[in-house]
């Protein structure tokens, strides 16, 4: 019985995550559709990936921490999920053509800043 009052509330605490603010929600499909279209791989744990790889990925996660309501700000899913392995610990990294590979929060954050230069 305790188990399925157990299983009841965590659904029940699922059930009650808000989705992140909207121009959250847009600085982060921005930033998810530069790193694919931006011709850079992106690595973690230790292997290199596709664009379009590493944004499957991302996205997995970000759904993840959507429905415990972990995200309320771009930042935070940079940090919680765009910038390591929740699996090694170990730091994600993006290589772009001509480029040495740089942690991928720096990278994200570098593109963060110039979409809110942009904002009008």
């Amino acid at each position: 019985m305790r188990g399925l009052a157990a299983a009841l509330s965590c659904c029940c605490a699922l059930a009650q995550a808000a989705p992140p603010p909207a121009p959250v929600q847009a600085e982060i499909d921005a930033l998810l559709a530069g790193l694919q279209a931006s011709g850079c791989e992106f690595q973690r744990n230790g292997r290199w990936h596709a664009g379009a790889e590493a944004v499957a990925h991302l996205q997995k996660k970000r759904d993840y921490l959507e429905n415990r309501d972990a995200i309320r700000s771009t930042e935070d899913f940079i940090g919680l999920a765009a910038s390591e392995s929740s699996m090694s610990d170990q730091p994600y990294r993006v290589r772009c053509p001509g480029a040495a590979p740089v942690d991928s929060r720096a990278w994200l954050q570098q593109r963060l800043q110039e979409l809110r230069r942009k904002k009008p």
